[in-house]
C-alpha cells in the first residue's frame, strides 16, 4: 500500500532525524527513511545451486499465487517473475501461476497463514495493498506477519480516466470532487484508497466524502471505467499500461517523485501540480507461515539471482518499476516500517473499515 508511503527514488536522508512535520509529511516521506536501510547480501554461490545441504529442494512444482484477477499488478508481477526465473535457468522446476482473488489479497494471505502453514510448495506476491487492508481492519494479516522472502520493486500510483470521460485534466477532476465528491466514482483496490485519500485531503476535500468502489486490481478497474461504472481509477501504472497505450484511457496525475519516463513523461505529478503527495507501492514475495528454512533460503537466493539478470532488469525498465530488492532482516525492517506508515496514513485520513 506503494510503499507507504515509499517514494520511488532513494534519497540520501538521515533515518534518525525526527522533525515536527505532520503525520502526512511522515507518511509521504518514509521513502527517505527507508532508503537509509543498508541492503544486505543474500546467500552466494552458483545460481543453479540452492543454499543449504543436499540441494534437493524443490522436489516438485511450486505454485506461485497472484491474489487478484489477471491483469492486476500482483498478476503482472507473478508472471514476470516466473518468466525471468525460468528463462534465465535459475529454477528448473515447474512454477504454475494461479489467480486467487478475494478481499484485495486477504483471502489468500489468510490461507497462507493458516491452511498452508508449514508447506514448502507455495509462494505468493504481496504488496502495500495487504498492509492497507490490515490497517483498515479489513484483514487479520499483513505481509509483516507472513514468512516474508523478498521485496522486489516500487511502482508509482497513477490516476486515470476514460479518454472520452468527464475530465480532460487534473483541474477538472479536483473541481468535480469539490462540487460533489459522491458523483465522482473512484475505482480503487485496497491500497489505492490511501494515496487517493491523502491527495483529496491535500486538495481540501474530506477523504470520508470520496465515493470509493472496491475492485481487486487494474483489470476490473479498467472494465468499470469503460462500462461507465467508475469515473476515474487509481492503481500502479503497470496495471493500466496496455489500455493507456491503446488510447482507451488517459492519465490525469501520478504520485511519482519526479516525472515518469517516456512515453508518460508529460503526465503531471501531484507534487508539481501543487499537491504534496509522493507515493509508491512496493511489491514482494512471501511464503506460508512456518515455511521451512530450506525453502526460504532457496527462494531468497533464486530471487537474488533473478534480480541481477538482463531479463528482470528489462522488465523493471519496461514497467517503470524502481528496483527495491531486499531479503532477510533487511526486507522485514523495510516492510515493518511501511506498515507503521500505512497505519498513520489510515488514521490521518480516517479511512477505517468504511467502504
Amino acid at each position: 500500500m506503494r510503499s507507504t508511503m515509499i517514494t520511488r527514488t532513494r534519497r540520501a536522508a538521515s533515518a534518525g532525524a525526527e522533525t515536527k512535520r505532520s503525520v502526512r509529511t511522515r507518511a509521504v516521506g518514509v521513502g527517505a527513511v527507508l532508503a537509509g536501510l543498508a541492503l544486505v547480501a543474500t546467500a552466494c554461490g552458483n545460481k543453479a545451486q540452492p543454499p543449504g545441504e543436499g540441494g534437493d529442494y524443490p522436489k516438485g512444482p511450486v505454485t506461485v499465487t497472484a491474489p487478484a484477477e489477471p491483469g492486476s499488478g500482483w498478476d503482472t508481477t507473478a508472471r514476470a517473475m516466473v518468466e525471468a526465473l525460468q528463462q534465465e535457468d535459475i529454477v528448473s522446476t515447474p512454477l504454475p501461476v494461479q489467480n486467487k482473488p478475494g478481499g484485495t489479497g486477504c483471502s489468500w494471505i489468510t490461507s497462507m497463514m493458516q491452511q498452508e502453514k508449514g508447506k514448502d510448495d507455495q509462494i505468493a506476491v504481496t504488496s502495500l495493498a495487504s498492509q492497507t487492508m490490515k490497517a483498515r481492519g479489513l484483514c487479520e494479516y499483513g505481509p509483516e506477519d507472513t514468512t516474508l522472502i523478498a521485496t522486489l520493486y516500487v511502482e508509482d500510483f497513477m490516476v486515470v480516466t476514460p479518454e472520452d470521460g468527464d475530465f480532460k485534466d487534473l483541474d477538472a477532476l479536483v473541481k468535480a470532487l469539490k462540487d460533489d465528491p459522491q458523483k465522482v466514482t473512484v475505482a480503487a483496490a485496497g491500497d489505492d484508497t490511501l494515496p487517493f485519500a491523502l491527495f483529496a485531503e491535500e486538495a481540501g476535500i474530506d477523504p470520508a466524502d470520496i465515493n470509493f468502489v472496491n475492485y481487486d486490481g487494474g483489470g476490473e478497474q479498467t472494465t468499470a471505467m469503460l462500462n461507465g461504472d467508475a469515473k476515474v481509477a487509481i492503481a500502479g501504472m503497470s496495471e493500466f499500461r496496455s489500455v493507456l497505450e491503446s488510447g482507451d484511457i488517459k492519465p490525469l496525475v501520478t504520485f511519482a517523485e519526479k516525472p515518469l519516463a517516456a512515453p508518460f513523461g508529460s503526465v503531471p505529478t501531484a507534487k508539481d501540480s501543487g499537491y504534496d503527495v509522493t507515493l509508491g507501492n512496493w511489491r514482494g514475495v512471501f511464503g506460508p507461515a512456518e515455511m521451512p528454512d530450506e525453502a526460504v533460503d532457496f527462494w531468497a537466493k533464486a530471487l537474488d539471482d533473478m534480480s541481477e539478470t538482463d531479463t528482470w532488469k528489462e522488465t523493471l525498465k519496461n514497467n517503470q518499476w524502481a528496483e527495491e530488492f531486499r531479503t532477510g532482516d533487511d526486507a522485514q525492517a523495510y516492510v515493518d516500517e511501511a506498515a507503521k506508515t500505512v497505519e498513520e496514513g489510515v488514521k490521518e485520513t480516517d479511512l477505517g473499515n468504511g467502504e
